[in-house]
């Protein structure tokens, strides 16, 4: 549910918003994490709690321990670059867990190796050759973070960040996936992304933060940087589509509704979602986090945007525009605490 919402905190009231300051009604995971809808997220964590949100962020190593209040749904404690990379590495292998280093390998005057990072064992390295298009069987033994199915999940998404959403203008040969990241006034944005075989992530901001501008984006601005980079790495390692881990099967559905739709559905509406096998979707219900819903809410349909509107002067002598969709009658988010 994309829809106002009020919490009440020691330091006052909080209300989150997204970018546009719309709200959207009921829309489906996948249109709020390619849009970034801020008010889904807080939804979503409140639904399932913020101890398992963070247990999953301090298990990523995205923060050596996250304090489980809500605003930090929408990442408001503070991280690096560098443990955003190694995080998004772990959806992009499958779930299994990424130690990045500087240093991977050792080997001495005589090429032999003292010291390898990668602990993969290699059992076709020692044969002369292989097969005409074979190639060599690695045995991995790094520990499993997340279930192989979920990483391919979360990883269709962000597919979708890029194809269609926040992060639309990048451009490359090969799939990506990723997510944006713009922080309030926009004083810091991101961008990680990865294809099937390499992750990339951007930071920009000021040392001493401040605003980089009313119209600064993750998408628009490390959005160019992440695609320059990845042109010359696709160059050289090349890329592929994501694989797809067996034991799941993938059914049609109307990204704006989530209603189930045929086999042949076609359209710019239709997406192919990927289940467990097993494990029959359930169509029909939503997620609103226990937060209560005003009776006027002003809901945008997808796609819809503001049409006309009266024209007025605010108090410092600008001018603006006030959308027909504004209504101040009934608002009301309600409250949880």
């Amino acid at each position: 549910m994309d829809a106002p919402i009020e919490v009440n905190t020691p330091q006052g009231l909080w209300r989150p918003k997204n970018a546009s300051n719309k709200f959207y009604g009921p829309t489906t995971i996948r249109t709020g994490i390619e849009q970034s809808r801020n008010l889904m997220t807080v939804r979503i964590a409140e639904e399932i709690g913020m101890d398992v949100v963070a247990g999953y962020a301090e298990r990523f190593g995205v923060y050596d321990r996250m304090n489980a209040f809500l605003a930090n749904a929408l990442g408001s404690q503070e991280t690096t670059l560098f443990r955003m990379v190694a995080a998004y590495a772990m959806f992009a292998n499958g779930g299994e867990r990424v130690e990045p280093t500087l240093v991977d390998r050792v080997q001495d005057r005589y090429g032999r190796t003292v010291y390898r990072h990668d602990q993969r064992e290699c059992r076709d390295c020692q044969l002369a050759s292989l097969d005409p298009g074979a190639g060599v069987e690695l045995v991995s033994k790094r520990e499993r973070v997340m279930d192989a199915i979920t990483a391919y999940q979360l990883t269709s998404m962000m597919e979708g960040v890029v194809q269609r959403g926040t992060a639309r203008g990048i451009n490359l040969p090969v799939p990506v996936a990723g997510k944006t990241g713009t922080t309030n006034d926009a004083k810091d944005v991101w961008f990680i992304g990865y294809t099937s075989n390499i992750v990339a992530g951007c930071y920009i901001g000021y040392d001493q933060p401040r605003t980089l501008g009313s119209g600064a984006s993750g998408g628009g601005f490390c959005g160019p940087v992440f695609e320059q980079f990845m042109r010359s790495a696709i160059k050289k390692y090349g890329g592929s589509k994501f694989k797809v881990p067996p034991g799941g099967y993938f059914i049609n559905i109307d990204r704006f509704t989530g209603a189930r739709l045929g086999d042949g559905a076609k359209g710019e509406n239709v997406v192919a979602e990927y289940f467990r096998e097993g494990e029959e979707p359930v169509f029909g219900l939503f997620v609103d986090g226990g937060f209560a819903m005003g009776a006027n809410l002003p809901l945008f349909a997808a796609g819809e945007v503001d049409s006309g509107g009266a024209t007025v002067t605010t108090a410092t002598g600008k001018t603006k525009v006030i959308p027909k969709k504004a209504d101040f009658g009934t608002l009301s988010s309600g409250g949880l605490y």
